[in-house]
């Protein structure tokens, strides 16, 4: 059976973003089937929306899915996770500028505070999400904007048992930060997968 990867973009993007298109036909080309994901109201992010949306398009999953989230997209694939049956477990999942904790929202005004909060603050079972993905690789810069690099690092690492990868001077990982590909994210998901 083929290897699925279901790819969910942050907060304000869309399935449009080089990184994700790159990502995609590189993921094309090792014979991975790939979703690019749109998701509703992108610019005031929904818990709900955004993992109903994936609920929806993922169904029940099982050990030849994995997923890739950027930004709040890592916040949907782990609330996602979470709402999955016990005895099931998916392939893997590789996240980029994750984060439980950000800084800086004030600078974007009231209603990115009133929309990130809930974010920040609904909690998340991370026994359960470790339970059904056992494979976590991140990737963190170390001049990440938004801040709280040590504390979310060390989260996803004594929460969720994951491989935390820093890069140097990729910022928030986005188009304005250069970043029009994802090479290390393709390795990742490569090795995760057992494919070479």
């Amino acid at each position: 059976m083929n290897k699925k990867v279901y790819i969910v973009h942050g907060w304000g993007s869309n399935s449009k973003s080089k990184k994700f298109i790159w990502l995609k036909n590189e993921l094309e080309k090792k014979n991975f089937e790939v979703v690019l994901l749109d998701m509703p109201d992108t610019l005031r992010p929904k818990i709900e929306a955004w993992v109903g949306k994936l609920k929806e398009v993922v169904g029940l999953p099982d050990e030849n899915i994995f997923f890739v989230g950027h930004s709040i997209g890592c916040q949907t694939i782990m609330r996602y996770l979470q709402t999955l049956p016990v005895d099931m477990k998916v392939g893997g999942a590789v996240f980029i500028a994750g984060w439980f904790k950000i800084e800086g929202l004030e600078k974007e005004g009231e209603e990115a505070i009133a929309v990130g909060r809930p974010w920040i603050e609904t909690p998340i079972d991370f026994e359960k999400v470790r339970s059904v993905c056992q494979k976590i690789s991140v990737f963190l810069s170390d001049n990440e904007p938004y801040g709280y690099i040590e504390e979310n690092k060390k989260i996803f690492e004594d929460k969720l048992g994951a491989k935390v990868i820093m890069e140097h001077n990729k910022g928030h990982f986005t188009e304005d930060d250069g970043i029009i590909d994802l090479p290390y994210v393709l390795e990742e998901l490569l090795r995760i997968s057992d494919i070479n």
